[in-house]
């Protein structure tokens, strides 16, 4: 097979892939999708697969007094696939999240601050880890006026730690995953969101991903990354495990506020079937 009909090949199922994750149209990234031009998983992918040193992995959306099941579910699956692959991430979060997980993995802490104290803070993290790559699931994206803002449209600021610095900062490139319109990325479509009830994210990156759910936004990059290393990434992921272990950390879905083993009011057999079609996609099931 040539290079050519190789790139063609990955060209045709970044769009299956694309496609197969904004099916349900949950929230009207389906609505979006001709926005962004067709191969941004496959681009996405081929950041990530050349990462060999540190990769920021931004997560954590606030809801209430604790954290949601989307985020970290996917942001725990491509930490552990880059991992796998030789790349050192690290999960850069605010508490409550950060603290319920640097136990298990490499955290760097966020906190809320003042604007030059957010700069300060991610210059300083950004010189010290030098990351290949960072990338945002599922984190809050500042709107046009500063703030932060959740789907119901009320404002979440005084609890949300700031991540858009490093993105806007990095030196290395960007990739933003979301589903809804108000996380970080949402910027590079701002104005194919006018018309969803939502009070858009301004913050862009390099790629921007969209799914129906952003933890299967991390599968779809994860099924570029097993074809290319001939190793099955995403038959390692077990969404129920780890929505359990979350649910013990004290997470809720962010639909429902609840502490329940669901992703935006979905039953992890949703998560599941996705990553079974995905798998199919690319042959190894």
């Amino acid at each position: 097979m040539t290079n050519a009909s190789i790139a063609r090949d990955d060209t045709a199922l970044s769009k299956l892939i694309e496609d197969l994750l904004v099916a349900r149209n949950l929230r009207g990234m389906k609505t979006i999708q001709p926005a962004l031009q067709t191969g941004y998983y496959l681009r996405a992918a081929r950041i990530l697969n050349k990462c060999r040193g540190h990769v920021l992995i931004g997560t954590g959306f606030p809801v209430v007094d604790t954290f949601e099941t989307d985020g970290p579910v996917g942001a725990i699956a491509l930490y552990r696939a880059l991992e796998t692959l030789g790349a050192t991430p690290v999960l850069v979060c605010g508490p409550p999240v950060s603290q319920a997980l640097m136990k298990d993995f490499r955290v760097h802490e966020i906190r809320v601050g003042e604007h030059q104290e957010q700069k300060l803070e991610a210059f300083e993290a950004l010189y010290k880890f030098h990351p290949d790559a960072v990338v945002s699931i599922e984190r809050p994206g500042q709107a046009e006026d500063g703030g932060y803002y959740n789907m119901r449209g009320e404002s979440i600021s005084a609890r949300t730690a700031c991540f858009d610095t490093f993105v806007k900062h990095a030196k290395c490139p960007t990739i933003g995953i979301g589903d809804g319109g108000n996380e970080i990325g949402m910027g590079n479509v701002v104005s194919a969101l006018k018309d969803l009830d939502i009070v858009a994210s301004a913050t862009c990156v390099d790629e921007l991903l969209i799914a129906d759910v952003s933890n299967w936004g991390a599968y779809g990059i994860m099924a570029f990354l097993s074809v290319w290393n001939q190793t099955d990434l995403l038959g390692q992921v077990k969404p129920r495990e780890i929505l359990d272990y979350l649910s013990g950390l004290g997470s809720v879905d962010g639909v429902t506020r609840q502490n329940e083993l669901t992703e935006d009011g979905l039953d992890p057999s949703e998560g599941e079937s996705v990553l079974l079609a995905l798998r199919q996609l690319i042959n190894v099931a």
